[in-house]
């Protein structure tokens, strides 16, 4: 029987991260500048290798990684696809197994300091930031996009981008911004309250034009609710 070096026959294995927030221009993902070969000095979403004797599961990876890049432990994570072949990486045989990650306003300012040295956000730009992208990175964003835009319409997912407080306002200008259209007001709120994923802040009020408007937060900032219909 032949004898090969196992090293040889072994794959790269990586977790990569699109990692969204909203900024002033709306939908922003987090791109990092590589330092090292290969694509040394092009973007990149963030990634970094799995570590066998540290991380117990793919989400531990994950999660792992993503504390790294951005000093955040505990936001919406979920895994979107794993991907494959002999041609992605210059290196070698590659396989990526990739999350989406949603950060809320409030984790970007209080972890700003964090963020990998040459970490950027990138506002979005149709179906990417409108420049190239490291290995098959580009194909990876336009992926988790797409699984963003359509849960859009049946989920809380919006929600997980929003400081921790937030009006019912500043939740509909989130999915408006989202699906690119505009939402009646009153229908909007009666699907938000059938959806239950949302409680009231108790004695928290921000002023208003008219009037104090009552502050909201997600019951659970880690779980995706489903609404039993689309917007």
């Amino acid at each position: 029987m032949t004898t090969h070096d196992n090293d040889a026959y072994k794959p790269i294995a990586t977790v990569d991260l699109a990692i969204f927030s909203l900024s002033p221009e709306g939908l922003a993902v987090l791109l990092v500048r590589r330092a090292g070969a290969p694509f040394s000095g092009d973007w990149a979403l963030p990634g970094g290798w799995i570590h066998i004797d540290e991380d117990a599961d793919l989400q531990a990876a994950a999660r792992r990684v993503l504390k790294e890049k951005t000093g955040v432990e505990t936001p919406y994570l979920e895994q979107l696809q794993t991907t494959g072949s002999a041609g992605r990486d210059p290196r070698g045989w590659s396989i990526s197994i990739v999350y989406i990650a949603l950060l809320s306003a409030d984790d970007v300012a209080q972890r700003q300091d964090a963020m990998a040295g040459q970490a950027e956000w990138r506002a979005i730009e149709g179906e990417g930031v409108g420049l190239s992208l490291a290995f098959d990175h580009a194909s990876l964003l336009r992926e988790a996009l797409g699984r963003i835009r359509s849960k859009v319409e049946y989920t809380n997912l919006p929600g997980h981008l929003l400081p921790a407080r937030f009006t019912l306002s500043e939740l509909q200008s989130v999915y408006e911004s989202l699906l690119g259209r505009k939402l009646d007001k009153s229908a909007f709120r009666k699907r938000m309250a059938e959806a239950d994923f949302l409680e009231p802040v108790e004695g928290e009020m921000r002023r208003a034009s008219n009037r104090p408007a009552q502050m909201f937060r997600l019951k659970d900032a880690q779980s995706l609710v489903l609404f039993d219909r689309r917007i």
